[in-house]
């Protein structure tokens, strides 16, 4: 895949590493946002899969949030869902300003959906066809446990303080210079147990090449995103959810938070898999953007009504609920 890479400046300065794949003038715009710690590679993968199989055409624009990967640092202060969101808003106003959009969001760029729809409702009204919400959260992350026990998580917490307060923090470019030395952590925390190399290999790199300041300057507002009333938007828009049942992070429950406050969500879950969806369940990621990018493109405004059968399920290796 030969992506096309750009670098996006908002209105306050901000540059914003963007990547596009596919025809420029495609029907439809695919908006990809990746999660808290990585970067637009974690979705590298699904946009691959969109692009290269050819229907329906679509361009797919992946970018790097505020602070991480390859777009520019920004201070602790305005590592912020709401600043995320803002961004997000610039971007879809600037690069795509026609035609249906589709968003899909990976954990905290799900999270920056929800705030999109929260803080501009009428762009989101407007220009939004279908929405993915891919391993992600409403509310309720400070009281996750990781699945750890009561002591290990509170001395995970104090470490995190800890950094938080450290002065080479804001000094330091990535997280480590050497991926490997991450790589069991990061299994054990975003992976699931049968998550193939490429998916672990792609994971450790972009946590281990993420600004330290990124990994404690955007925890408190993760902690604080509380946003179960915005919901009420996707009602009027076709959307996707998607959970592994082995996520410590955002776990199966989260995702039922979603589908049952967003009442016409469709509930996929995938078995075995992790935090990260996008890399462990590609084909399965894809076939449901996929299925809002074929609506979108045939109608303009999609239809509310979730489409797929429990054989489609079946080939994607997920269970969907209502």
């Amino acid at each position: 895949m030969h992506s096309r890479h750009s670098m996006f400046r908002t209105r306050h300065g901000t540059g914003l590493h963007v990547a596009m794949d596919g025809p420029t003038d495609a029907p439809v715009t695919l908006v990809l946002a990746h999660g808290w710690t990585l970067d637009s590679r974690s979705w590298a993968p699904v946009a691959s899969a969109l692009t290269e199989r050819g229907r329906p055409p679509v361009r797919v624009l992946r970018y790097d949030h505020r602070a991480h990967g390859r777009s520019d640092q920004v201070p602790r202060s305005e590592m912020t869902i709401e600043g995320l969101a803002d961004d997000l808003a610039e971007l879809l106003t600037a690069l795509v300003p026609s035609g249906p959009v589709v968003l899909g969001g990976h954990s905290m760029g799900g999270m920056t959906i929800m705030a999109l729809a929260e803080r501009h409702p009428g762009l989101f009204a407007e220009r939004v066809a279908g929405v993915a919400l891919v391993s992600t959260a409403s509310g309720g992350l400070a009281d996750t446990t990781l699945g750890l026990p009561i002591r290990l998580l509170g001395l995970l917490r104090k470490g995190e303080e800890a950094l938080a307060k450290a002065a080479w923090v804001d000094r330091r470019a990535a997280f480590s210079r050497r991926p490997a030395l991450i790589a069991p952590a990061v299994r054990a925390l975003v992976l699931g147990p049968h998550a193939d190399p490429g998916a672990l290999r792609i994971s450790a790199r972009c946590i281990a090449q993420c600004r330290p300041a990124a990994l404690v300057g955007f925890r408190p507002t993760l902690d604080a995103h509380d946003r179960d009333a915005a919901l009420a938007a996707f009602e009027r828009v076709p959307t996707e959810v998607m959970v592994g049942t082995r996520d410590r992070l955002t776990p199966v429950g989260q995702a039922r938070r979603i589908a049952a406050t967003a009442a016409w969500a469709r509930l996929t879950m995938y078995p075995g898999a992790g935090h990260m969806l996008p890399l462990e369940r590609v084909d399965g990621v894809a076939e449901r953007l996929s299925e809002l990018l074929v609506r979108a493109g045939a109608k303009g405004r999609l239809s509310r009504a979730p489409s797929g059968s429990a054989q489609d399920h079946a080939r994607q290796g997920g269970t969907s609920a209502r």
